[in-house]
């Protein structure tokens, strides 16, 4: 039940009563509908600023020519105010028509088909081989779970894939440094530790022992001509690292479709470089080949360095092309931070170059804002590095605490620990805007690092984010667990629901609330904003919370008790499938 598309019929079928022989009026009104700042104003506005030209009218006379026209029953008056119509509905039957339509299908209210048919293929976490997962690659990869489950839940058939970094001379060195310092066992106990350990000494000999560099780069020319033995090595070391990875993925509930990395296309540039050079596009530069975008105010995009070795527009020209030939998106998303976004635009512009005309419209870079820890940027000298699984442990240890402190008798601590927790770390994640910067507040301590050197440790202060009040993940799941308990305790065999004890405020306003949800997860879809998401259940708790306190759900009328349970139930099953579509678990008890 979609009652923005209703009213919007509702305004269309009043323009035609009202102008019969009007020519050039918009046909999609539902795109003109505005919700009024004050819910006395109205549930729906209708500008009519837009009639003006076409009618040749006022906005204020069009709008009291409509509202002579309005004969429905879901609508209990109109109000001319300026240039707006203002509707309001028919509070009972709003109610009664709102949760009996959620009620039909609770677990698909807000879902769509906007996508049948269609495939979306998302690019995000992109961990790098060899490395720790730190807290950079966090947004990346809870906005593109976020999106992967918002797609789905619209009807798309959804590709997620981490493109790994897994190519490039690195991994030579690193190869040449497990040759003559590591051992199997290390690593394999050791992990991405042990594989950043070896690579580190690397770099340190390499200073007293430049010829080591050319070993490394032997090394890595050996990947690239496929010896058999030195692929048994890099591909173990990949599989170590995610190995380590998935402890991470498994606490976040995040899984991939693909893991296919920039190695992957390694042998499928050739075909990139030879399509460039066929169709006029390839330019020499300094014995480098690029393609000229100056026509576009963009500088050159590099295809092959000077020794011929091949780049990440290389690679991902390759990975578009294979992307579109395998999976036949309808849409691609790169969630990659913004710092990337000149990247992006070169690559979709090259791909468009060589007639690729779906990169113009169905390649989009989802960017978002830069991650920083106690107001120091990551991956610089001075900067933060926090690990991601440090970090998801000092969320949970603090939820445990917490629960500890409020709950000490629930049950099954541990896990409802991990699920307030993590739900903390991911939705400070996703409550903003996702180009908006995430400055994550610490406490920093110094210490001396097993090599002598001063080192800074950063523990995360999440005493706001883990608050079960205000706009946090563990109020939400609170609610939740609220709804959960109310249900628990509803008497059984009751009659009809009484809708009529619904039309108060605090009813109507949450039912308003409740009714929107469709169009929030539409809006996320079409925007690529989870936190559209998680703002609309946000508000959906929030106002449950109020009419909790303001009204009697158990009372001593069982029509009333009725109602209000079916709301509580509405809520429950809104507030469940929004949690789930933002990444968050969804605790019956806390």
């Amino acid at each position: 039940m979609d009652m923005k598309q209703r009213i919007a019929d509702l305004a269309q079928e009043m323009l035609h009563a009202a102008f019969p022989e009007a020519q050039g009026l918009p046909q999609d009104l539902a795109a003109l509908m505005e919700v009024p700042p004050d819910p006395a104003m109205g549930d729906y506005a209708f500008p009519c600023f837009k009639l003006s030209k076409a009618l040749r009218m006022g906005p204020p006379q069009i709008a009291q020519k409509l509202a002579a026209a309005v004969e429905k029953p879901e609508i209990a008056r109109v109000e001319c105010v300026g240039g707006y119509l203002n509707f309001f509905f028919n509070r009972e039957n709003f109610a009664r028509e709102l949760l009996s339509a959620i009620m039909a299908a609770p677990e698909k209210w807000g879902s769509g088909e906007e996508g049948k048919g269609k495939t979306v293929c998302l690019d995000y976490s992109s961990i790098n081989i060899a490395k720790r997962f730190h807290i950079g690659h966090l947004s990346t990869t809870v906005i593109g779970n976020s999106l992967r489950r918002i797609y789905d839940f619209e009807g798309w058939k959804t590709v997620s894939i981490n493109h790994l970094g897994d190519w490039g001379t690195q991994f030579g060195k690193m190869i040449c440094a497990y040759k003559k310092w590591g051992d199997k066992e290390t690593v394999e106990k050791g992990g991405v530790d042990e594989m950043t350990r070896l690579y580190v000494r690397f770099n340190s000999e390499a200073k007293k022992d430049p010829a080591l560099e050319e070993e490394g780069r032997a090394w890595f020319k050996k990947i690239e001509d496929g010896d058999p033995e030195v692929l048994e090595i890099f591909h173990w070391f990949k599989d170590v690292t995610l190995k380590d990875a998935m402890r991470v993925y498994d606490i976040l509930d995040v899984h991939f479709d693909s893991y296919a990395g920039e190695s992957f296309y390694a042998d499928k540039t050739g075909r990139v470089v030879k399509e460039l050079e066929e169709k006029g596009l390839l330019k020499d530069s300094d014995g480098a080949k690029i393609v000229d975008l100056e026509e576009w105010n963009m500088p050159p995009c590099l295809i092959l360095k000077s020794d011929g070795a091949t780049l990440y527009h290389t690679r991902d020209i390759a990975a578009a092309i294979y992307r579109k030939e395998t999976y036949h998106f309808d849409r691609c998303l790169y969630v990659v931070a913004y710092q990337q976004d000149l990247h992006f635009k070169q690559l979709f512009k090259v791909l468009e170059l060589m007639g690729y005309d779906w990169a113009k419209d169905q390649c989009q870079h989802v960017a978002f804002g830069m991650v920083s820890v106690g107001g120091e940027p990551l991956h610089t000298r001075t900067g933060a590095i926090v690990y991601l699984d440090d970090l998801l442990r000092q969320a949970i240890d603090k939820a445990r605490g917490v629960i500890e402190e409020k709950s000490p008798n629930l049950e099954n601590k541990d896990e409802i620990a991990r699920q307030i927790g993590v739900g903390a770390v991911v939705y400070s994640t996703l409550f903003s805007n996702r180009i908006k910067d995430i400055d994550y507040p610490c406490n920093k301590t110094t210490s001396m690092g097993e090599d002598g050197a001063e080192q800074t440790d950063y523990e995360i202060n999440w005493d706001k984010a883990l608050s079960f009040d205000g706009e946090t993940g563990p109020y939400v799941q609170y609610t939740f667990a609220r709804c959960c308990s109310v249900l628990r305790k509803a008497p059984q065999d009751l009659p009809a629901p009484d809708y009529a004890v619904l039309t108060d405020d605090e009813s109507q306003a949450l039912l308003r609330l409740l009714s929107r949800f469709p169009e929030a997860v539409s809006d996320a879809c079409d925007r690529n904003e989870p936190y559209l998401v998680t703002r609309a259940v946000t508000d959906v708790a929030k106002a449950y919370n109020k009419f909790y306190y303001e009204h009697r759900i158990l009372d001593d009328d069982p029509a009333a008790t009725a109602a209000r349970l079916q709301m509580t139930d509405a809520c429950r099953q809104v507030i469940k499938t929004g949690l789930y579509l933002i990444g968050l678990s969804a605790p019956e008890r806390m």
